[in-house]
């Protein structure tokens, strides 16, 4: 059986709450918790290490991302019953131009981000990012983080495993 292909994920945050600052200055890795919405957290239970997510400053003065963060503990329980839970992030890079909201929208008259559903679940906290989706924000943001570690990792994900390359000759 192949290995799980990345998924891509948004996380939003009031940066009054914990800001990409806080996010930096915890040592870059946190707990993601505090999700009630059910849809929300059947995403976060989705989740799963190595899956990367958008870092999303919401609230009436900045709805931009700012940064990007990969998950590194998948759902875990944090209160008896089941019922409250969390997935663990650490900090991979700030964007370099943060992408405002109105962009993401303007990009949507385009159709480059049909069906995303931060356009169309707005209150939702947790919510999947198509591939395409992604690529198109990380380049309006003009990347992140260090431009170096990005390519290695993009060249890592075109190259097949060894059991994919096996599977291929048989």
């Amino acid at each position: 059986m192949g290995k799980r292909r990345r998924m891509y994920w948004l996380l939003k945050t009031e940066p009054e709450e914990w800001s990409w600052e806080d996010q930096r200055s915890n040592g870059g890795v946190s707990t993601w918790d505090g999700v009630r919405n059910r849809q929300a957290v059947n995403h976060m239970k989705a989740m799963r290490a190595g899956d990367r997510c958008f870092f999303y400053h919401s609230g009436a003065a900045a709805r931009r991302v700012v940064g990007v963060v990969e998950v590194v503990k998948p759902w875990y329980t944090i209160a008896a019953g089941g019922e409250d839970g969390a997935v663990d992030v650490r900090s991979l890079g700030e964007m370099r131009k943060p992408v405002e909201l109105r962009e993401i929208k303007a990009e949507a008259e385009a159709e480059a981000m049909k069906g995303f559903a931060l356009l169309k679940q707005p209150r939702l906290s947790v919510v999947p990012v198509p591939d395409g989706i992604w690529e198109r924000i990380c380049e309006m943001g003009g990347g992140y983080g260090d431009a170096a570690a990005e390519e290695d990792e993009e060249e890592e994900e075109a190259q097949p495993s060894s059991q994919e390359e096996e599977e291929q000759d048989e």
